[in-house]
């Protein structure tokens, strides 16, 4: 549990027995995950009789089996994803969505792109490669605006989520499942001059939305706590549209008071004093305080009042990977968005 959310939280309940919730996050903690921290920090989980810890992944790990293991109760995942476990056979169910950033297609300056049939045969840096899920995106906004393109033509690069590092170091052309209000701004703000094509306007469904999930057995042995853990995710929501700026002040202490302590030590105390002076680290501390401000800023808007998703919208998304040759129809037909997702407590 993050210490200064602890106290916050332990000063808002008194001999209320809290129900656990373990949420496993999808990525390190980011502005993305600001409802959690303010609803953390407000109290509005203790408020709720819940004891809401926020678990970072070490590295890449399969959330529903971390759930069936009981090492987690809810994680974060896409639609996206969402969709193609479902189809795969994997035990999920989706509850609420909490946050809605534009995604797609980011280049740079300089790349000769300037509408999304340039962008046949690029080289395409996505994580996932080699599989099809990078060619699948940039040949459906291709031939929406008119381009015809091999499907094999495309290069491919696996830089995982590091997409502004693959593209100024000039290791693909273009990147694809990246979030606006990270990489477009990351990029903006170490002056790469990028570009940027909506999923949503060129045929591609809109799946960069963050939703919460987990198994469809977790999730009716905790349903009353899920919904209580809901309502306190809105009502951080409401206090971040509300007062945006203290909301940004929340998340960086909440980061600042979570760092791990330096190490002790001669070596280290002589490594970081050579850091405070060495105007190169300066400037490097300057630059990344500059992006993770904006950054902040470019996510506020981004979180929903509305956590439910239309069954259509799964219908869509599940018809598009299925046409992109990324699902068997078979497949696809045997999981309707209601074996997946639910919005009977997000409403």
């Amino acid at each position: 549990m993050r210490r200064c959310c602890l106290l916050l939280a332990a000063a808002a309940t008194t001999s209320a027995e809290l129900t656990q919730i373990r949420l496993g996050l999808e990525w390190f903690l980011n502005p993305d995950h600001l409802p959690f921290v303010v609803a953390l920090c407000k109290g509005y989980f203790a408020e709720a009789e819940l004891a809401v810890s926020l678990v970072e992944p070490a590295d890449h790990w399969e959330a529903e089996q971390e759930i069936m293991a009981g090492r987690l109760d809810v994680a974060v995942t896409e639609t996206l994803h969402l969709a193609q476990d479902a189809a795969a056979g994997k035990p999920v169910l989706g509850f609420s969505r909490f946050l809605h950033t534009d995604g797609g297609v980011m280049f740079l300056a300089g790349s000769n792109i300037t509408r999304p049939s340039d962008m046949c045969g690029r080289t395409i840096s996505y994580p996932g490669s080699p599989g099809p899920g990078g060619p699948a995106i940039v040949q459906t906004m291709v031939e929406a605006d008119g381009g015809a393109c091999d499907l094999a033509s495309y290069g491919k690069h696996n830089g995982g989520f590091y997409h502004t590092q693959a593209l100024s170091e000039k290791k693909a052309d273009l990147a694809t499942l990246i979030f606006y209000n990270f990489e477009v701004i990351e990029a903006e703000n170490l002056g790469l001059r990028p570009g940027f094509f909506s999923l949503k306007e060129w045929g591609v469904p809109d799946f960069c939305q963050l939703v919460l999930f987990t198994t469809p057995e977790r999730f009716h042995a905790m349903q009353p706590a899920l919904r209580k853990f809901v309502l306190a995710v809105r009502r951080a929501t409401g206090f971040i549209h509300r007062e945006p700026t203290r909301a940004a002040e929340i998340f960086k202490a909440h980061v600042v008071a979570s760092a791990p302590p330096p190490t002790k030590g001669a070596s280290s105390w002589i490594r970081r004093l050579f850091d405070s002076l060495n105007p190169v680290a300066a400037r490097k501390r300057r630059r990344e305080a500059k992006v993770e401000a904006a950054t902040i800023t470019a996510t506020l808007p981004a979180f929903p009042n509305d956590n439910s998703i239309a069954e259509s919208y799964f219908v869509g998304l599940m018809a598009w990977l299925v046409k992109t040759g990324q699902v068997d129809q078979q497949k696809a037909d045997q999981v309707p968005p209601s074996t997946y997702w639910t919005n009977s407590i997000s409403l």
